[in-house]
């Protein structure tokens, strides 16, 4: 699961994270008043398809923009906020190129590339590899990683951090459950949800579904009596959550808990929205 931070009135869209990439010390800048008006537009989208737009107008005119990384991030963020996927990989695997350290990115790439994997694809292995070798890099990375920019707090950037670190967990969990290795997927949603700075509601579900697989009924229920603290849990959250407390109370009747489904996801958790990737955004300024 892919969550989003916010840090106050420096974010200028309310969907992803605005942040220039951390591992650049010095922030970008644009060189032309052309390109200032081009990061304007992509500022002032009123959707993602107009934002992707504005971007790719910008990468075209501007080559040497230094806000590329940045850029190709927040195309990646805003693809995924329209359930495109395989365009989310696409721009992920591009900043990538661009910046061999751009942790958003890979775990973009990660996100995407479980939430495509399937129990009997014949490239299960590999993908899964994909995704754990990404989520990993980017946890060493996140944990070193300076503030991005110098009117983020310390303890706004050590949240952010957590938080970004628990999605790579979360990702790590979703790989296990693909296999069915239900034991490594309780492990890594745990570290998430212990590691974020505010539960993930999402994040709960499927740890109760895991705990259902294993037969940990009391366990999971406990997990979903957490959702009661959250407020604002969206409906589809909310719906699975029901079905996995219902598997959990016939479990502990001594019913069958029904099957898990045959994509290898969790029974009752397939359809658990994500939240959108925070993704670097620039801060237009005048050359």
């Amino acid at each position: 699961m892919i969550r989003t931070w916010k840090l106050g009135g420096a974010l200028a869209l309310s969907s992803v994270m605005l942040l220039a990439q951390s591992e650049v010390a010095k922030q970008p800048q644009p060189k032309s008043q052309k390109e200032v008006e081009a990061l304007m537009a992509i500022q002032n989208a009123q959707d993602a398809d107009a934002r992707i737009a504005a971007i790719d107008n910008l990468l075209k005119n501007f080559a040497d923009t230094e806000f590329k990384v940045a850029l190709l991030q927040l195309a990646a963020a805003s693809a995924q906020q329209k359930g495109d996927i395989d365009k989310m990989i696409i721009y992920s695997e591009r900043a990538l190129e661009a910046d061999a350290n751009s942790y958003q990115a890979m775990l973009m790439i990660a996100s995407g590339t479980a939430q495509r994997t399937r129990e009997h694809d014949l490239d299960r292995e590999e993908k899964l590899k994909t995704v754990e070798k990404y989520a990993r890099s980017a946890v060493d990375l996140i944990a070193k990683a300076p503030r991005p920019r110098p009117d983020i707090t310390e303890e706004q950037w050590t949240g952010a951090k957590k938080d970004l670190t628990a999605q790579a967990y979360e990702t790590l969990g979703h790989a296990a459950t693909v296999r069915k290795n239900y034991a490594g997927a309780i492990e890594n949603y745990r570290k998430a949800i212990e590691i974020a700075s505010t539960p993930d509601p999402a994040t709960l579900v499927r740890l109760a579904s895991a705990l259902n697989e294993t037969g940990k009924y009391d366990e999971a229920l406990a997990t979903l009596d957490k959702l009661n603290a959250i407020q604002n849990v969206h409906p589809t959250i909310t719906q699975a959550a029901s079905g996995q407390r219902q598997r959990a109370m016939k479990g502990k009747g001594g019913a069958a808990a029904g099957p898990t489904a045959g994509s290898g996801t969790a029974a009752g958790t397939s359809g658990i929205p994500g939240t959108p990737t925070p993704a670097p955004t620039p801060a237009p300024a005048k050359p």
